[in-house]
């Protein structure tokens, strides 16, 4: 198939819409189930790339869950814990697959933002992912393959409109990348940066200890950050991102969004939100938004009476700032990834809070020697990668 119509582009008033290959030959794509749209495509093509990537750099089947052209979540296939399997609601499923695992973690560590996901996945989908997929509200998928029950349980999904693309793994694109923006015609070399172990061997901090399994986190952060819109900050802990902020214009402002995500993944593991009693009935969905206003600052709006009665068997004591605090004082060993240097050593007190112990950034700054002395006042590492990941 030399191109596929699209319904419209990125708006339904912006019309003709279509995927094509300029040197006129196939694409490298054929969509098996659904019609998929613009944006679809756009997050099917960047999250395609991220995985591949992480797959080829770390040897684990990867997956990543997509929204507006940035990755809510990134992950490679390493089992999961039963709190792990419990906050992501997969505990129900018996032992899943590592690419099952991949994709639960990736959905998982920011279901509030994965909700309406496009999923990319490295490998081909087995029928444990297809059943984590096909209960999940998803808008598609992208893999080199479907096994044959996979692919029937996916073309099944919401009412058979399922979007399930399939792409050949062997496609390379060519080493120019060009795009229009109002009428002009932009071209650039495309980011063939290999993330590897020679690029995190510039360790600039009094600490040098990198333990083999952050030198994978730091490789998950800087490849997720290789395809999330700039600026960009990415936690990572355990082969998963845990928070990701992307597209601000300030690092900082990034560093706390993403930070107060990372937060969030690990208050979902408390004692005082595992023991939340639901509802029967009450769906995931629900129960995820209703987790995500119980921590934060507006907990009564789920706490009130007359309200909490809809969502909870039993009405939860408030979640106190104090008790947070305690619990947040434990996370530990978690690897921060940045897209460009941080120009300011607040960014690593931010990072502190959410434990972060391994950085991962370009350097560059004019303040680099603050920001290290910073790293160093906590005992941290951080690698200096000279390399900068902007992507627009």
């Amino acid at each position: 198939m030399k191109e596929i119509e699209l319904k419209y582009g990125c708006n339904p008033n912006q019309k003709p819409s279509r995927i094509y290959m300029e040197n006129g030959s196939d694409l490298p794509v054929t969509v098996l189930n659904g019609r998929p749209g613009y944006i679809n495509f756009l997050d099917a093509f960047n999250g395609w790339q991220l995985v591949k990537e992480l797959k080829q750099a770390t040897g684990l089947p990867a997956a990543t869950s997509f929204k507006h052209v940035s990755p809510a979540g990134a992950a490679v296939g390493l089992p999961l814990s039963e709190t792990l399997a419990k906050i992501y609601w997969v505990d129900d499923l018996g032992e899943l697959s590592p690419l099952a695992c991949a994709y639960a973690r990736a959905r998982g560590a920011d279901r509030m933002s994965s909700f309406g996901d496009f999923i990319a996945l490295s490998d081909v989908c087995d029928v444990d992912t297809a059943r984590l997929i096909k209960r999940e509200v998803s808008d598609g998928v992208i893999a080199p393959g479907y096994t044959e029950e996979a692919l029937t349980l996916l073309k099944s999904k919401k009412g058979g409109n399922y979007n399930v693309i399939q792409i050949d793994p062997s496609y390379v694109p060519d080493p120019v990348e060009k795009k229009q923006v109002y009428g002009i015609t932009f071209e650039q070399g495309r980011n063939e940066l290999d993330i590897n172990g020679d690029l995190l061997s510039h360790i600039v901090t009094e600490n040098k200890d990198i333990p083999e399994k952050a030198l994978i986190d730091m490789k998950i952060a800087l490849i997720t950050l290789k395809y999330t819109q700039s600026n960009s900050v990415c936690y990572v802990k355990d082969g998963q991102a845990i928070g990701i902020g992307a597209g601000q214009q300030s690092r900082i402002h990034c560093t706390r969004l993403a930070g107060s995500k990372a937060d969030n993944w690990f208050l979902r593991q408390s004692p005082q939100v595992m023991g939340l009693e639901f509802v029967e009935g009450l769906g995931r969905a629900d129960r995820d938004n209703a987790i995500d206003v119980y921590m934060g600052d507006e907990y009564m709006d789920v706490l009130a009476d007359g309200v909490w009665e809809k969502t909870f068997r039993k009405k939860p004591p408030v979640f106190t700032r104090e008790q947070k605090q305690e619990w947040l004082s434990k996370m530990e060993g978690v690897t921060l990834g940045s897209d460009a240097f941080f120009p300011f050593s607040d960014n690593i007190e931010r990072a502190k809070k959410s434990g972060v112990k391994y950085i991962a950034q370009p350097g560059g700054s004019v303040r680099d020697d603050a920001v290290i002395e910073c790293c160093n006042k906590y005992g941290m590492v951080m690698v200096f990668t000279g390399i900068r990941l902007f992507h627009h």
